[in-house]
Parts: C-alpha cells; sequence; structure tokens
C-alpha cells in the first residue's frame, strides 16, 4: 500500500468517525498553543526588561545604601546600615575622573494638590542628572535647577497624566502646586513614555533633591545612579567606589554597587527557569493528549478487528498494519499541530494589539519544539495499539 493509499484510507476513516477526530484534533491544538503561547509570553517579558535596561544605556551602576549580608542569590533592593548614604557622599563620588554623572534620589509617596483637585503621586527628588539617566522626554517646559542638590528650591516637574489631572486643559507652567503642605511651581511637563522599569513616568513628580530632604524630612538617600565613561574599566570605578565610601563612613564598607549586567544576568536566569518550567507545564497537556491517543486508539483495535482480520486474510502484513494506525495518528497530529500553531500566532497578534506597550514575541524555536514534541508524543503512544493491531489473528476473528 502506497503511502497515497495511506492518506486515502485513514481520511475516510477520520470523516467515518468525525467525533473521535474532533476530540483528538482539540487536545492536541490546545496543547501546541498552550506551549507556544506561555514559552512566547515568558520570551516577551525577558526581551522587554532586557530592552528597558538597554534604553538606560550600558555603562550604569545603581548604589544602594546598605551592605548585602548572603553570596549569591537575588539581586538585592535593600540593605541593612546604621549609616545613611547622603548628598554628600554622592557629591565625592561625583569627583572620581571616570564618573560621568550621578543622580542621588529620594523618592516616596506624596499628596499632590491645587485648589480643590488632588490625588497622590510618587514624588521623586532628584537633580537633572536623574532626568539624563533615565532617558525623559519634556513635553513642555524645562528641567530642574543645576544647584537642585545644594539648594532649596519650589520647582516641580511633572508627569503627562499627571498635569492632565491636575491641571486638565490649562497650561501648568508656572502654575502653583501642592506637596504634603510644601509649594512648589511648575517648570516642566515630561513627555508620554508609560512605564519604564516598573516606574509610572506619567504620574510622578520631580522636584529637587535638597527640597525632597524637606518634604520626606531625611536626608537619606534611597540610592544613586551613576553613569561612567564607556572606556572605563567598570570593576576599577566600583573598587574606587567602595574606598571612598569605607574611607567617609569610618571603615564601613556600608553600600552595594549593582551594575546592569548583574541585574540582567540574575532576570535572565530567572525568566529562562520560568520560561522552562511553564512550558514544561504546557507540555503536559501534549501527554495527556498523547495518553487520550492511545486509550482511543486501542478502542478503536477492538472496534476495527474484523477489518484488521480482513486485511491480513488477503494478504497485509503485519508491518503494513502497524503503518495504517501510525500513519493515522501522524496525519492527526500533523493536521490538529498546525491548528494549534495558527490559532497560537492570531492568540499572539491579538495580544500584541491589546497590550502595545509590550511587544510580544514569538520565538520560532518555541513553534518548532511544540510540533516536535506533538509528533514524537503521538508516534510513542499510537506504537502500541498499532502493534496490538498488527498482532491480531485473522482467522480467530472471521471465525468470531
Amino acid at each position: 500500500m502506497k503511502i497515497r493509499d495511506l492518506i486515502s484510507f485513514n481520511s475516510q476513516l477520520f470523516a467515518r468517525h468525525r467525533w473521535r477526530t474532533g476530540v483528538l484534533t482539540f487536545c492536541i491544538a490546545l496543547g501546541v498553543l498552550a506551549v507556544v503561547v506561555l514559552v512566547s509570553l515568558g520570551e516577551s517579558a525577558r526581551r522587554y526588561v532586557e530592552q528597558e535596561f538597554a534604553m538606560l544605556g550600558s555603562n550604569l551602576l545603581i548604589v544602594l545604601p546598605g551592605k548585602k549580608q548572603t553570596s549569591g542569590g537575588a539581586i538585592p533592593f535593600y540593605g541593612s546600615t546604621n549609616r545613611d548614604l547622603t548628598l554628600e557622599d554622592a557629591r565625592r563620588i561625583a569627583e572620581l575622573p571616570e564618573v560621568v554623572r550621578v543622580a542621588p534620589i529620594i523618592a516616596g509617596s506624596a499628596r499632590a494638590s491645587r485648589q480643590s483637585l488632588s490625588r497622590d503621586a510618587m514624588v521623586i527628588g532628584s537633580t537633572n542628572d536623574f532626568v539624563h539617566a533615565r532617558k525623559l522626554q519634556f513635553g513642555s517646559g524645562t528641567g530642574l535647577p543645576a544647584d537642585a542638590d545644594r539648594v532649596y528650591r519650589q520647582d516641580a516637574i511633572l508627569g503627562a497624566r499627571l498635569a492632565q489631572e491636575l491641571f486638565a486643559r490649562q497650561n501648568p507652567l508656572g502654575e502653583m502646586i501642592t506637596l504634603d503642605g510644601y509649594r512648589f511651581r511648575v517648570v516642566g511637563v515630561l513627555a508620554d513614555q508609560g512605564e519604564s522599569l516598573g516606574l509610572d513616568l506619567s504620574n510622578i513628580i520631580l522636584i529637587p533633591v535638597k527640597a525632597s530632604e524637606a518634604v520626606f524630612n531625611t536626608q537619606a538617600l534611597f540610592r544613586l545612579l551613576i553613569d561612567i565613561s564607556s572606556v572605563t574599566d567598570e570593576q576599577a570605578v566600583i573598587d574606587r567606589i567602595y574606598a571612598l565610601i569605607k574611607k567617609r563612613h569610618q571603615g564601613e564598607e556600608d553600600i552595594t554597587i549593582i551594575t546592569q549586567q548583574a541585574v540582567m544576568s540574575a532576570f535572565n536566569n530567572i525568566m529562562y527557569t520560568l520560561t522552562g518550567v511553564v512550558g514544561l507545564l504546557a507540555a503536559i497537556s501534549l501527554l495527556v493528549a498523547g495518553i487520550l491517543i492511545m486509550n482511543l486508539s486501542l478502542v478503536s483495535v477492538q472496534q476495527r478487528r474484523q477489518e484488521i482480520g480482513l486485511l491480513k486474510a488477503i494478504g497485509a502484513s503485519r508491518r503494513l498494519i502497524t503503518r495504517l494506525f501510525v500513519t493515522e495518528s501522524l496525519m492527526l497530529v500533523i493536521a490538529a499541530s498546525v491548528i494549534g500553531l495558527a490559532l497560537a500566532q492570531f492568540l499572539i497578534s491579538t495580544l500584541a494589539l491589546l497590550v502595545p506597550a509590550v511587544p510580544i514575541y514569538a520565538p520560532l524555536w518555541a513553534h518548532g519544539a511544540a510540533f516536535l514534541v506533538a509528533v514524537m508524543t503521538s508516534m510513542t503512544f499510537s506504537y502500541l495499539p498499532a502493534r496490538q493491531a498488527a498482532n491480531v489473528a485473522p482467522i480467530e476473528v472471521l471465525q468470531g
């Protein structure tokens, strides 16, 4: 029997058993769809964060107050220290020849008010170096004053959505707002840039870091963003910063310096593991589909014993009977996989339209892996029923 004959024979069989064919097709297609979509979402999340960090440049250091006490593990975002990181520390670090700019940060939540309107907002006290470090763009107005780290200035820069909510169609430049009782004059409005690394840039208020000391009643910095020269040995700069802080903090090396490479390495390790686990869980659905194929195929063998006996009686070999059942499963899984891949691509395209801020990426290897796993699962679980069909004794069946 030629391949063309096998395909024709199995096509007629599918037409006679529409319910069984439909159930198997649905299960396999669903498994393929789950593998592709879940793996694609994990890979998209990893690439999105990677792009966000790339926008900051490759020479950014993040300095946190407090020393990480354990080795290995996740990147710390808070440490434990008895000594605060201060503006004077930031100024001394900025004097290092390899340092291009230093952005000191004091951050917290405050109630922003204008006339009868008010709402909670994230307030960031910093300097214009923060604007450069985060690649912020202005819709109107100017940046913070040059002496934002030395003199109390009542200047504020609003995020785009916050400016719209507080001022509606009125031009906010030059107008006054109140932050927890402290008055500030609006000197700039950021362009609408959405979220970046978990920070909603359209809902922030940027004020001089010296003014933020008064608003939040603290001189302790939340962190430092340090931009270093691209031709500089990164580790050498880190060592110099540690040495400087140790000298200023009475011998205590009570800061933690994080590099972009360290953050991305830790994040990639997490995302690769998550993507693998999620992909494995999705692949279990293909395993379930394989078991279903085997069970329904075993039932099919029992129902078609007379047909199999007749084929063997007219000269069909055991090998041909095996090929007949294996080809049946192979045709079914290929058709179902194509349907699953098409549905997965449709769903991914729909998600890309619904969430344009996050680029949805569907790697080709996910499509190929899902297809291969589906085919291998189907072939594996269809072999036992095929062998059972091949072992049917024609005399017993025809006599029965």
